[in-house]
């Protein structure tokens, strides 16, 4: 197992008693997963992250579901909403094919998001109240009814 990848992805903390959950590009889950600080994925779930911790995704990881959480860096793929309450990453290499919604949002050059966003600035976003915002929409519509 090459865990070169992923430790580079691990900042240094000053703290050892911070623990940072991780989960390989060998792993494959179907369901939810719960974590309550730190975890860096860098598998396959075809499921739900919720957290009230920070999550990274790593270069191989492939979320099929919906991610809440505290924060998140994605440099992986996720075909699913994102919702975190206060930052969103979103790498060079990243995929997100959903919604976003978040306080602040990053997006590096070369990250591919389609979807809606919605930056909530000096607001946590909170998951379990979620209030709805005005939907804007634009319709070309060219044909004529002529009759």
């Amino acid at each position: 197992m090459n865990l070169n990848n992923i430790t580079s992805l691990v900042s240094e903390s000053p703290s050892a008693s911070t623990s940072k959950n991780i989960l390989t590009s060998d792993v494959e889950l179907k369901g939810t997963i719960k974590f309550d600080t730190d975890m860096i994925f860098d598998g396959k779930l075809d499921g739900e992250v919720i957290s009230e911790g920070t999550l990274t995704l790593g270069k191989n990881a492939v979320v099929k579901g919906e991610i809440r959480t505290k924060s998140v860096t994605i440099h992986g793929s996720v075909n699913g909403n994102v919702t975190v309450q206060e930052r969103c990453e979103l790498k060079s290499n990243a995929e997100l094919l959903g919604d976003l919604k978040a306080m602040r949002i990053i997006i590096e050059e070369g990250a591919t998001f389609i979807g809606h966003s919605e930056v909530t600035p000096g607001k946590s976003t909170s998951r379990l109240t979620t209030p709805t915002a005005p939907t804007i929409s634009s319709q070309n519509d060219s044909s004529e009814d002529n009759s």
